[in-house]
């Protein structure tokens, strides 16, 4: 996504509206994307940051590491969601400001995965390290929806 976003020149007008305050939401590679920092960039990789987090890129592993657990998000009524992580980053650490919304629990399967930081939120920008997109669960993306409304109601 770096990448593209270099080659058809849209890495810098997307920084600047972050910068500006447009809500964004990032799905593991957007949450790379969002990320203020990575543990482990490719060389030269930037980020469009936004999100005071650290992020571990392909942290559960290759594309045979991929896994589905029961996720409880903080702001998502109801069961826990159904995540499905492939190559999926995590968060190694979170600022003060930023609000930790998921943890993989420890019955995930995933061996190093346990407890581990998997959906963030900072004022109007939200990441998770999972593809809610392939599950018919929306819960997510209405939650981002109502990031939006919050944003629209404090504008001037």
């Amino acid at each position: 996504m770096y990448k593209l976003a270099v080659a058809f020149d849209m890495f810098e007008p997307l920084r600047k509206r972050v910068d500006a305050g447009m809500p964004v939401y990032g799905s593991c590679a957007g949450m790379i994307m969002l990320a203020d920092r990575l543990a482990d960039g490719i060389k030269g990789q930037l980020t469009i940051g936004g999100i005071d987090i650290t992020v571990r890129r392909n942290a559960f592993g290759r594309q045979v590491d991929s896994f589905e657990a029961a996720v409880p998000i903080a702001g998502v009524d109801g069961e826990p969601f159904h995540a499905v992580f492939i190559r999926a980053p995590w968060v190694e650490s979170a600022g003060p400001s930023v609000e930790v919304l998921g943890r993989v629990p420890d019955n995930s399967g995933s061996a190093d995965g346990a407890g581990r930081i998997v959906a963030v939120r900072q004022g109007v920008l939200l990441a998770t390290a999972f593809h809610p997109e392939l599950t018919g669960d929306h819960r997510i993306h209405a939650l981002f929806v109502e990031v939006v409304r919050e944003y629209l109601r404090e504008r001037p």
